[in-house]
Formats: C-alpha cells, structure tokens, sequence
C-alpha cells in the first residue's frame, strides 16, 4: 500500500506540476466523480503546496447521473440550470485553470434514450459557449487525467475479478503516464514534451497542402489543410505564455483540417466510447468536407445523434498524428476510453476545431477561424484510425511527396 500511495501522489503531483502547470497564486477548478474523491483531494493537496490561491471541487455522479436521464421530466433535457452556466462560464472568465480527472462505466448510458442525450448535449453546447470557447482557444488553462473505478476496469479485462481488473488497470495507467514508482514522472514528461515539439516543428517546415491516408481496413482520405496552418503537440500556452499539457497522457500531433477539404472513405480502428455507449464499426464516406455516409455496426444510432448536434458536427476538426509503436499502443489493451485510446493511434475528430492549428487563430474572431477554413461546432468528438500498416504522404505546394507515415509509424 505504501508503494501504491507513493505513485498516487506522484500521479497528482504531474497532473498539478505539468499538466494544469499550476502557478502561484491560481485558483483550480477540479472535476471528479465522487468515486474518485481520495485521488482528487491528493490532486487538491498538491495544488496548495504548488501555491494554489483556492482549489475548487466540481463533484459529479454518474450513477446519479443515468437516473436523471431515465427518468428526470422530458423538458429538463433542454434547459441548462443558470447556476451551472454561472459556474463554469464564471470560473472561466475569471481566469481559472481546469483540471477533470476521467472516470467511470464506459457504458453507463446504454440504455438511455440517445434522443435525450441529444438534447442535452444541445442545450449545455448552447449554455456554456463561453466557457467551451475559451479553453478551445487556451484562454484558460486545462488538463484531463483519468484514474481506474472497477466499473472500467472490467469492461477492460472481463475475464478477471473486480479487484485484480482494477490492480491491472491501474498498473497500464501508471504506465501510460510513465510512472514507475521512482519519482521521476516530472522529469520525463519534460523530455517526451521536447521529443513531441521537435516533431511539430519539422511538420511545420514542410508546410503541407494535403495528407493522403490509406491502410487495407478501407481507409482512403485525402485531407487538406488550411493554408496558414499550424501542427501542435505535447503542451499549449495561454496568450500569457503559460504552458499546460491538455491530455495526460498524450502522444499525438495535431492540426485541423480545411473544413471542406476532406475527401474519401475512413474507417475506424477501435471502438468509440460516445455518451456513455459503446460505438464499433464506424465508417464515413465523406465529400468536399461533409460527412455524407454514416455507418456503424454497433451504436448507429448514438454516432448519427452527436452527428446531427448543429451542421458543424458533419465536418473535421482535428487530424491527429500518433505512432503505432507508442507506450499506450504497446501495451495491446483497448482502454474503451478516449483519453487514452486516442493516444494509441492515428485519429481524427468531427466537429469544433482548436484555434490553435492556425497563424493567429487563437486571436481570431469565429468568422475570422472561418475564413481561414476551421470548422465549429458545439461537438467535437475523436474516433481512432491508426492501423500497423497506415500509410499517410504529405503533399507540398510544389508538388513535392513526402512519406509521413509508414507500416503505422513516422518516418522521421
């Protein structure tokens, strides 16, 4: 037990120190389901010794939560409580950092009606714009983490008992965040963060027009890409300059797509967790940007609903880069979690867009993001579809081809 709470506190300590990178002074805003209430108060001590001014907890329960969409009154689900937009929208303009530590049953809402969901996620789109805009331009500061419950760890590892799954989940968690147990988590997630910007600079220097993916699963996409562009990767920085790594763990490079320059078949690789169902078998025929086509062999039905949340939802927002041969990957588990299995492949999101992907977005007005080619939306959703013999080639203003990928790794 020692030995486990040592790496609790380690773990708590890198959400704190890289991912949010507290500063003195901040107020934080933690939010966690109250399953996970002992790792989050050690998330809370860490940001007292770091010098948080306040630390703020925003609880949640998801099994509270599956009631209220089962059997809550109908018209509920189109109404966002004002102390909800007061909080969040708040918290954010007053210049807050957010961190949200991801758990929970990967198929929580199953049985729920995918039309409530639907509204729902409308209405909160809707309410608190103010708040999902900021962080999309890193106005503010936020990071996720993700720490194991029995519920997840057994939709993982079905086969063994609730608490050997929750040992071994906890033991690929570690490893995805490059924990060992030797206190020196911090120290390499400095280096990963470098390794990650080299490969972003050198994605910016060849300045591509478009991406041509292709793998024997089906995939056949040309993506292109706005002309000011820009590939991210490993941390973000506020206008202030204050650097924080949004996804631990992470090990992705990213850009946006041209809204409607998006053109062919893709196939998904690994099943999606999407509000709370499990989505398997996802196939888009896509033309001039739009989604036009969209299958699924388990869970159509939740994929067309966040589909159809506004007409942005039918484009790209994100065409994100991940080795094949990487620490999450290699550990040959399906995490049924996007945090992670977003980080295990090759993935592209449909819906909103970061300002971030391209020369002076995050200064941009929304029809300036607009005219430069990003895509809005109220939704933004990844889908993984990284296979070991994707193949991506980079095509240059010139003419120029240049192999990206290859047998589902980089070449450089």
């Amino acid at each position: 037990m020692e030995a486990m709470d040592k790496k609790l506190r380690e773990y708590a300590r890198l959400l704190v120190e890289v991912g949010v990178n507290l500063q003195k002074g901040q107020t934080l805003v933690i939010r966690s389901q109250v399953d996970c209430a002992p790792f989050a108060r050690l998330c809370e001590e860490a940001a007292y010794a770091a010098g948080a001014r306040e630390v703020v907890m925003d609880w949640g329960d998801e099994q509270s939560t599956r009631l209220h969409y089962l059997h809550a009154a109908d018209e509920l689900f189109d109404q966002v409580p004002e102390w909800k937009k007061t909080f969040g929208n708040g918290y954010a303009e007053a210049g807050a950092l957010f961190l949200s530590i991801s758990s929970g049953d990967p198929e929580i809402f199953k049985d729920v009606d995918p039309e409530r969901l639907l509204r729902s996620s409308r209405a909160y789109g809707k309410a608190m714009e103010p708040f999902r805009s900021r962080l999309m331009a890193n106005r503010n500061v936020w990071s996720i983490g993700a720490i194991p419950v029995e519920s997840w760890a057994k939709k993982v590892f079905p086969a063994l008992d609730g608490k050997e799954a929750l040992e071994r989940l906890w033991d690929a968690v570690f490893k995805s965040v490059r924990i060992t147990g030797a206190g020196d988590a911090v120290e390499k997630w400095r280096a990963h963060e470098a390794m990650l910007r080299a490969r972003v600079e050198k994605l910016n220097a060849w300045h591509f027009e478009s991406l041509h993916y292709r793998n024997a699963l089906g995939t056949d996409l040309v993506v292109r890409l706005p002309k000011e562009h820009l590939w991210a990767g490993g941390s973000s920085a506020t206008p202030e300059g204050q650097r924080f790594i949004a996804n631990m763990p992470t090990e992705e490079i990213f850009t946006a797509p041209l809204r409607d320059g998006v053109d062919g078949v893709v196939c998904a690789a690994m099943p999606l967790v999407l509000n709370g169902n499990l989505v398997e078998g996802i196939r888009f025929v896509v033309r001039g940007g739009k989604i036009v086509e969209a299958h699924a062999d388990r869970g159509e039905d939740v994929l067309k609903a966040e589909l159809s949340v506004d007409e942005g939802a039918t484009h790209f927002g994100e065409a994100a880069l991940v080795p094949y041969d990487s620490p999450i990957r290699n550990q040959e588990i399906l995490f049924y979690d996007t945090l992670f299995d977003e980080n295990a492949a090759c993935h592209l999101a449909f819906g909103d867009a970061y300002p971030e992907c391209v020369r002076g977005g995050e200064d941009m007005t929304a029809e300036e993001l607009a005219a430069a080619g990003l895509n809005h939306s109220d939704t933004h959703v990844d889908f993984m579809i990284g296979t070991h013999d994707l193949s991506i080639v980079g095509t240059r203003a010139d003419g120029e081809e240049i192999a990206v990928f290859e047998n589902g790794n980089f070449t450089f």
